[in-house]
């Protein structure tokens, strides 16, 4: 399918382009070194100074095709915002530093299409000028969360507000003290048929009732903000922190992930590629048996799969923003799913590859690869795992020919 990218679009990416190599490379050691000193809940000093740099270049809040004139930022299609979000992927803070960062991107996009003006102007307003965190508070504990419908935490509506109670997790950054404002779905309405039963709310993380629990980490590491459980027990907020109309969270949260799936899998390629750059250097610097690594037929054989792999995922991710700008979301959703699956795996074979060749070092903090592998291996599970996307893929395809299908026999 036929794309290309705007002017404007292809202007922003040089200035990102120039902007990752004189600020955000040069300063990756200055961050890791603050990140330590104050915290995996703190906020490195530096991140102002990237901060600025990117709004006095005009790179900000690029991801949101919606905002309005009178926010800041440079908002750019899906297609365009693709070779940013790549080059964002490299460092693993640098979308922070455009104001470009999950979870703040999906949060932001459904307070801007869902959110009531006082909530806008509480929540979004600071969101948008990178004043403060948010966190997306869907998955929990006791259910399979990928089935959206098993939702357990109530909503409740008593007169002017409503009161939640339940238990949530991997409530993504929620830890950080920069963090704010929580976004909770829950069931407001048992009883009614099973996709409108859900809603979504603004609650702010000070509010009475609101408690942090366990910190799960993933795979031994514990990340900035951390990805917390949260108790809500007589949680009250008032009606106007509803998003959208009661029953509506279930399409809000198809809604917002989305865009967040393929922002996952434009960040994944840029880390397969930094991955690839790393498999090369370190195949040029270290000798085994009299000869370079890259000089072994099976590494550069490694390094070829590696080269068409990462070319042939971006092309699919192209494609896939394109659609999404062109036909919308709902059109789109083979094609998101099949991102969702392809990308995180493609990228984790690229890892795996580069940490072969760095040999021991390579699963070591003194490389980031561990870190990376680790990350990408849970975006195999987050905003829905493979076998729900491949079982939606099949799905669509299977209606091709049997339009009636349901996943269901009626027998």
């Amino acid at each position: 399918m036929p794309y290309q990218f705007t002017q404007q679009g292809l202007e922003v990416q040089e200035s990102v382009r120039r902007y990752m190599e004189h600020v955000i490379y040069p300063n990756e050691e200055t961050f890791y070194n603050q990140l330590a000193e104050v915290g995996t809940d703190g906020y490195p000093p530096i991140m102002d100074k990237l901060k600025a740099a990117a709004l006095e270049r005009g790179l900000w809040n690029l991801f949101l095709p919606h905002l309005k004139a009178d926010h800041p930022g440079t908002p750019l299609s899906n297609l365009d915002y693709a070779p940013v979000s790549e080059m964002l992927g490299r460092v693993g803070f640098a979308s922070e530093a455009l104001n470009c960062n999950a979870p703040d991107t999906g949060n932001m996009e459904i307070l801007n299409l869902y959110g009531s003006d006082t909530v806008k102007a509480e929540w979004l307003a600071p969101l948008l000028a990178g004043e403060i965190r948010s966190a997306f508070s869907m998955t929990e504990p006791d259910v399979a969360s990928s089935d959206a419908t098993n939702i357990g935490l109530s909503i409740e509506r008593d007169g002017d507000e409503y009161v939640l109670n339940g238990r949530k997790w991997f409530s993504s950054g929620a830890r950080a003290e920069r963090c704010k404002v929580l976004i909770v779905m829950g069931k407001t309405n048992p009883n009614a048929s099973r996709h409108l039963q859900q809603s979504m709310i603004v609650v702010p993380k000070d509010t009475p009732g609101v408690e942090l629990g366990m910190d799960p980490h993933v795979f031994g590491y514990n990340e900035r903000g951390g990805h917390p459980e949260i108790i809500y027990r007589d949680v009250r907020v008032p009606v106007d922190n509803l998003l959208g109309e009661e029953g509506g969270g279930f399409a809000i949260s198809q809604a917002r992930l989305g865009p967040g799936r393929i922002h996952h899998c434009m960040r994944s390629i840029g880390v397969a590629e930094r991955a690839l750059e790393l498999m090369v250097t370190r195949s040029l610097e270290r000798t085994t048996f009299g000869t370079s690594l890259a000089r072994k037929g099976l590494i550069q054989d490694w390094i070829a799969e590696s080269r068409i792999e990462i070319d042939m995922a971006r092309e699919y991710v192209l494609k896939t923003a394109h659609l999404m700008d062109t036909v919308g979301n709902r059109a789109a959703a083979t094609e998101i799913s099949g991102i969702k699956v392809a990308i995180p795996n493609m990228t984790l074979r690229v890892i795996d590859r580069a940490i072969q060749v760095h040999g021991a070092a390579g699963v070591t903090q003194f490389y980031p690869l561990a870190s990376m592998y680790a990350h990408q291996r849970t975006l195999r599970i987050a905003d829905g795992p493979d076998e729900v996307h491949k079982m939606t893929i099949a799905r669509r395809e299977i209606m091709k020919h049997q339009p009636d299908f349901r996943m269901h026999d009626p027998r």
